[in-house]
């Protein structure tokens, strides 16, 4: 260790140039800065100093355990001890996708076997839809709770879907808000600590995280999904809460939907058992195994089934789901009622593929990325972090790749690609064209990659 390390804790820069040089930083060091950042006594050029050392050089994995815990420290961490829960605290985290309302079915039926699930979610970044953004399609639903009546509620009912209050891991915001600005968004360390502190500050037993890879994945190719995987469950594990990494597929919209108020649809044909052997259904399930094999609530792969199952068709689950809707605010009568209350754009239109020749078309890939950023113009998402958004629009009925979509006398004889639910004819004419651009069709077949692609379990030094 260099013989001026101990002095970093008084000087921010000097902990900046050993990271600038290559050299192994103090935990303690690390703590300091960190708690620096969350007291304001870090600028945001030693924070974006800091930041651009560590994109080009990277961290050994004990630098990104300080990092995560310090960043875990720097705020409120939860405690959920003098709850006397009858259960273990898990939860599960994505790096987001489009379709992906896995969380929204995962955690109540989660909950519905047993567990104790504190999810703290967010909104929608990028492509990317935001599991909060679709709850604030049931009137009433509150995603920030006082801290209080959060316990309460997830004492009560087994889960509740929040948002990230200023409390939970303040520093990250800073470091977050610096990298976006900064050309740093996109290092392994700093992800991980970023994803880890905010999650374990939530006070867990066990968590399990979703990473995607393809078109629609956040990370830029499989070799580093598959490498952010492995940082996130070991680093997660040697911090002290055992972690498995699922990596899943993300080459096309995971349920056959995209937006808001849709995917809140889909979300409650799922918890009643419409789709069971549905793509998003089977990732949901796989990791709904994971959080009850890590919660040690069953002893093995076969008895989390079964137990998901009758959670499943007793209707249990969709009950945890009802029970959390209103005790957030929303309406009491959400499940038997949710065509009254849910937003319905003012256009819903087909999609018709463009027509090529007579023989049947089959899609053969799609950019997903494309799809996202199309629900975003549409105004099911952000452009500005303070926009506002149209939860009624996105888009239902999409294919999957393979699927054939027939070629008929006529446009209106085919199968559509997809339903556009938008706000106006322009825009709806608008999200058809690019919808068409995201998808390749062909003659052949096609299939799509798997839906788990590997495992991976933390290892703690």
């Amino acid at each position: 260790m260099p013989a001026n390390a101990t002095n970093c804790a008084l000087l921010p820069q000097e902990l900046i140039r050993l990271k600038r040089d290559n050299q192994p930083l103090p935990a303690e060091e690390i703590k300091a800065f960190v708690q620096g950042i969350a007291d304001d006594r870090i600028s945001d050029a030693q924070i974006g100093a800091f930041t651009m050392a560590v994109f080009l050089n990277g961290m050994n994995r004990e630098e990104v355990v300080a990092l995560t815990t310090a960043t875990r420290d720097s705020g409120h961490v939860m405690q959920w001890d003098s709850l006397n829960l009858s259960g273990p605290i898990v939860d599960k985290h994505s790096t987001g996708g489009v379709g992906d309302l896995v969380s929204l079915v995962l955690g109540p039926w989660v909950a519905a076997c047993g567990a104790f699930v504190p999810m703290i979610s967010g909104r929608g970044l990028g492509h990317t839809g935001g599991t909060l953004d679709k709850l604030e399609s049931i009137p009433g639903y509150d995603p920030y709770p006082a801290p209080e009546r959060f316990r309460e509620v997830v004492k009560s009912t087994g889960v509740a879907i929040i948002g990230q209050t200023a409390a939970l891991a303040p520093a990250d915001k800073r470091i977050y808000g610096v990298r976006d600005v900064t050309a740093t968004v996109e290092s392994i360390p700093l992800i991980t600590a970023s994803i880890l502190g905010k999650k374990l500050a939530s006070g867990l037993d066990a968590l399990v995280m979703d990473v995607k890879v393809g078109s629609g994945a956040f990370m830029p190719t499989p070799e580093k999904s598959r490498e952010l995987a492995k940082s996130i469950a070991n680093v997660a594990t040697q911090a002290g809460t055992p972690t498995t990494a699922l990596l899943t597929d993300m080459s096309q919209p995971l349920a056959p939907c995209a937006g808001n108020a849709v995917e809140i649809v889909e979300t409650l044909a799922l918890l009643r058992g419409e789709r069971p052997n549905s793509r998003v259904m089977h990732v949901t399930r796989e990791l709904a195994v994971e959080m009850l094999m890590a919660g040690k609530l069953v002893a093995n792969r076969e008895e989390a089934l079964t137990k998901l199952e009758k959670a499943l068709t007793s209707g249990a689950a969709a009950e945890v789901f009802a029970r959390m809707v209103r005790e957030l605010g929303g309406p009491s009568d959400f499940i038997e009622r949710s065509e009254h209350y849910l937003p319905k754009a003012k256009v819903i239109k087909p999609v018709y593929a463009e027509q090529a020749g007579d023989a049947p078309q089959t899609v053969q890939r799609i950019d997903t990325r494309a799809v996202g950023m199309s629900v975003v113009e549409l105004g099911g998402g952000r452009l500005r972090n303070d926009a506002s958004i149209d939860h009624s629009v996105g888009f239902t009925d999409i294919v999957e790749i393979g699927e054939s979509v027939e070629i008929g006398e006529s446009v209106d004889s085919q199968r559509p690609i997809a339903i556009v639910h938008a706000r106006s004819e322009a825009a709806a004419e608008r999200a058809a064209e690019q919808l068409r651009a995201a998808f390749t069709m062909g003659e052949g077949a096609a299939s799509a990659d798997a839906l788990i692609q590997d495992t991976f379990c933390g290892e703690a030094r």
